[in-house]
């Protein structure tokens, strides 16, 4: 597969724009190309193919060895895009399911119809915020972990497991054991069943750590995201102890200066390293427009390309 494009520039440090030189089909584009483009860009946006639903759907599946999803969506025209519907306001940083144990390696985004003012996407580099961190902070987030808590109704946790086992039940057959079983051996996550069939669980992890393609540390998390379809979690230490505010405002000052944002255009493809970059939203001050939004796990040949690659290079 030959690979058509004409790399650019996207913002002020490693994002790209990808760009048609030939062949406007996204299918032109091979995977191993994207992916390693991707290692190093940390977000693509692609612009001037030609793209819908059913195009967005076969570059996803191409880089993907498995979809995963937000319960509280729903999809269209399939089993891979899910309409982005979170409401008007602005959306805080964060990694897609990055509260849970269950954060895809890859978020994708498909601009069907772009707004005509604010509603950009936005982006940060997790490496970028680490590296301007003070010492401080990262002599406690280089040690210690952080820990999402909260309860997740019945019908949303039993949606998840249902797609996750890929239907091999409906949700109304899905059981505390199955969501026991997909969490495994994850010793990082503890779950308990209350009475009205929800669940809570808390989920401990680094608020700085490795990204999908190699060990260099990224503060890449949720702690300043969204909970529009959910209960707001609780965030702590992993120890149970507060974060301490002081902390937490040099880190909102640090990301709101490493802020970029990705002014839609309509048939704009993004792809983001969801281990690497967080994402949110401007307020949307026109409501005309619609995004798509896909979740996937990284097809592990092509991982294993893309870090040989860089541990080449």
């Amino acid at each position: 597969m030959t690979t058509i494009a004409d790399v650019r520039p996207y913002g002020g440090a490693t994002g790209r724009l990808v760009l048609p030189a030939g062949d406007r089909s996204l299918g032109a584009l091979d995977p191993a190309w994207v992916t390693g483009l991707l290692a190093d860009a940390g977000f693509l946006l692609f612009r001037g193919f030609d793209t819908d639903l059913e195009a967005f759907t076969s570059f996803v599946k191409a880089h993907s060895s498995r979809i995963t999803l937000d319960p509280a969506r729903s999809f269209h025209g399939g089993s891979v895009a899910q309409k982005v519907d979170a409401g008007t306001g602005a959306v805080g940083l964060h990694l897609e399911n990055g509260n849970s144990p269950f954060g895809p390696d890859l978020t994708w985004f498909l601009c069907e119809k772009a707004a005509a003012s604010g509603s950009q996407t936005t982006v940060c580099d997790g490496y970028r915020v680490w590296d301007a961190a003070s010492d401080t902070a990262r002599a406690v987030f280089g040690v210690k972990d952080i820990m999402y808590s909260r309860r997740v109704e019945e019908p949303k946790w039993k949606a998840f497991v249902c797609h996750q086992s890929e239907g091999r039940k409906d949700p109304d057959q899905v059981t505390f054991d199955d969501m026991k079983e997909l969490v495994g051996g994850n010793v990082s996550t503890t779950l308990q069943l209350n009475d009205d069939g929800s669940i809570h669980y808390a989920y401990r992890t680094g608020a700085a750590h490795p990204t999908l393609f190699g060990s260099r540390l990224s503060w890449a998390n949720s702690v300043f995201g969204p909970s529009y379809n959910y209960e707001t979690p609780r965030i702590t230490f992993a120890d149970g102890t507060e974060i301490p505010e002081e902390l937490l405002a040099e880190f909102r000052r640090l990301t709101a200066s490493l802020t970029e944002e990705l002014d839609w255009q309509d048939g704009d493809v993004a792809l983001i390293d969801n281990t690497r970059v967080m994402h949110g939203r401007r307020e949307i001050l026109d409501t005309d427009r619609t995004i798509y939004n896909a979740q996937s796990y990284l097809e592990p040949a092509l991982l294993t390309a893309a870090r040989d690659g860089r541990a080449q290079g």
